[in-house]
Parts: C-alpha cells; structure tokens; sequence
C-alpha cells in the first residue's frame, strides 16, 4: 500500500519544490546564476512531471519523446555551457541527457509493463541499457555523496567552507543534492 505510490509523490513534491526554489533563485544573481537556476528549474519540474505515480496520470504514449525533446534541448544548452564555462554546467549536461535517456527508456516499455513511469518501474519492468543505467548511478552516488560532504559543518577545508556557509549557498546545495538523490532514485526505478 505505502510502495511505489508513495515514493513517486515523495519524488513530485521534493522535485517540485526543488524547482521552485530554483524559478526564485533566477530573481538573483549574474546572467550564469540565472541561467543555472534556470537550468536546475526545468530539471526539478520534469523530474517530478516524470515521478508522477501512474495511478494518478497515465501519460499518452507520446509524451516520453516531449520528455526527450525538451531534455535534448536542455543538453545543448548544457553542452553550450560547458564548452563556455565547464564547471556546473558539465553537471548539467550530464543531468540532462540522463532524463533524455530515462525517457527513451521509458518510451520503449511497452504499455502495460510497470506503469509506464520512471517512479513506478518496479523490479519485472527493466528498462534501459543495464552498463549506462550503472554509470550513471555511480555519477549520482559519487555528486550525492560529495554535494553532502560539503554540507557537513567543518568538513570543508578553508575557502570551500567559505562558499557554502551563506544561507543562500547551503540552500542552493541542498536543492542541488535533493535532486541528485531523486535521481538516484529514478535510475533505481528504471
């Protein structure tokens, strides 16, 4: 009763927020700031669009390729960024075509296997390319773990502990982390 239901509205109400601390973020800061924040906005709310529980809105068949469009349109813009700037925009990249690839694998499923959500996939409905499903759980497990180190009080070392220990900076760590664990979660589901 409290299985994959609860865990995909879980996944929507945490991706959801995310998103919007992320749409008031872009009311701050340079052109980069509100171009990430833009970036990390739409990542939070097709994350929660995808984690929707299949019992509430079974989606047409047609909508994992707007998944994948828009997400493929949000990877060029990340391949742009990083080209120009590296840092967190290869983070987004990579977040990026990860929800490009979940879509496609969700796409193939057929029908009537699992729900046809990423958050409803359950262990008979495998999706995907087992070896890039695992690469991208390392990715995630290994930013999960770094984003959460840099949280921890004196775990930073000198400037770094600098740089989070503005509210605004840890708050921004924490959307960051909480939508990395809900990937996790959603590759795990796939």
């Amino acid at each position: 009763m409290h299985g994959p239901a609860l865990s995909g509205w879980l996944l929507v109400v945490l991706c959801a927020a995310s998103g919007a601390y992320c749409l008031l973020r872009m009311r701050t800061g340079g052109a980069d700031g509100r171009g990430a924040a833009g970036s990390e906005a739409v990542m939070g709310f097709g994350m929660a669009a995808m984690a929707l529980p299949a019992a509430v809105l079974s989606p047409p068949e047609w909508s994992w390729a707007v998944y994948a469009v828009v997400f493929g349109l949000a990877a060029l813009h990340g391949l742009v960024g990083a080209v120009r700037h590296g840092g967190h925009h290869v983070h987004h990249l990579v977040g990026s075509l990860a929800m490009v690839y979940m879509a496609l694998a969700m796409a193939a499923q057929p029908a009537g296997h699992g729900g046809g959500h990423a958050g409803h996939g359950g262990a008979a409905a495998s999706g995907g390319i087992p070896v890039l499903t695992g690469v991208l759980l390392a990715y995630y497990g290994v930013y999960v773990l770094r984003s959460g180190a840099r949280l921890v009080p004196g775990a930073a070392s000198g400037g770094a502990a600098g740089a989070v220990a503005g509210g605004g900076a840890e708050l921004t760590l924490v959307c960051r982390l909480s939508m990395g664990l809900a990937m996790l979660a959603m590759l795990l589901a796939l």
